[in-house]
């Protein structure tokens, strides 16, 4: 019966009808989705059989956007990764009512283990613990590995009617190296000496609460941590412009509610 059904739905001309355009809007709501994520679900080809197998995952991204993942050298997922590298990764939480009526984004790309002797690595491990502080119980385990996800394209759903296909260069930033250093200066200065502005930004973007702090930040925004909660705020302009972060930071914080 199921192949049937799929039978009679695979028009190619019916289901790239069904995509809508995607606007700026579309790639805001993309970024939002995945760099906020704090877990995700990782589907991966079971070794042996090809199986698809579903994992979930936590979630943090690189200075780019890209998904970086860790897991243990003894999961069915690293597992099947070391095999064969393709995947896939789900992020996008719900709310009340109906699930499906919340936006969710699918990841399509290639996985890539970083070598414990990787230049990168201590940039990336400091990314991830900003986001999950209690993985730091076993980062640096033997048989842990991170390993970050090269986008290829995505699909977004943004509820029912609303489904977008986009291509690498909508959702990761372009490499800016130089930017990186300076984001990680800005964040400490930020969370060492700007509290009360950082809370009135998480207010100002509609997070209510007070103790809020930057775990993570790149060029075109910033995630703010407080206990488990972790929400992206977007800056109003690139970082990469003159006046870079502190004046990304200023217009946010004396923006009205």
């Amino acid at each position: 019966m199921l192949h049937a059904m799929s039978e009679k739905t695979e028009n190619p001309d019916s289901q790239t009808s069904l995509l809508r355009p995607v606007d700026t809007e579309v790639k805001r709501m993309a970024r939002i989705l995945l760099r906020s994520a704090r877990h995700g679900a990782l589907a991966v080809l079971r070794p042996g059989d090809g199986h698809p197998a579903a994992s979930r995952v936590l979630v943090a991204t690189d200075f780019l956007g890209r998904p970086l993942l860790l897991m243990s050298d003894l999961t069915l997922h690293a597992r099947a990764l070391a095999a064969d590298c393709r995947c896939s990764l789900l992020v996008g939480a719900t709310g009340k009512g109906d699930p499906l009526t919340h936006p969710r984004l699918t990841v399509f790309g290639m996985a890539s283990a970083i070598a414990a002797g990787d230049a990168q690595r201590p940039a990336l491990r400091e990314r991830f613990l900003a986001r999950h502080p209690k993985s730091a119980l076993y980062a640096d385990f033997g048989d842990f590995h991170f390993v970050r996800l090269e986008p290829q394209s995505a699909s977004l759903n943004g509820g029912f009617g609303r489904a977008f296909e986009l291509g690498r260069a909508e959702f990761i930033d372009s490499p800016a190296d130089e930017l990186e250093a300076t984001a990680m200066r800005a964040r400490d200065d930020m969370n060492a000496d700007h509290g009360d502005a950082i809370d009135r930004i998480a207010i100002n973007a509609g997070h209510v609460g007070h103790g809020w702090r930057i775990a993570t930040l790149d060029r075109l925004g910033f995630e703010i941590l407080r206990g488990d909660a972790l929400r992206r705020v977007e800056f109003s302009s690139d970082a990469a412009a003159p006046g870079g972060f502190g004046s990304a930071f200023a217009d946010l914080a004396t923006e009205e509610a």
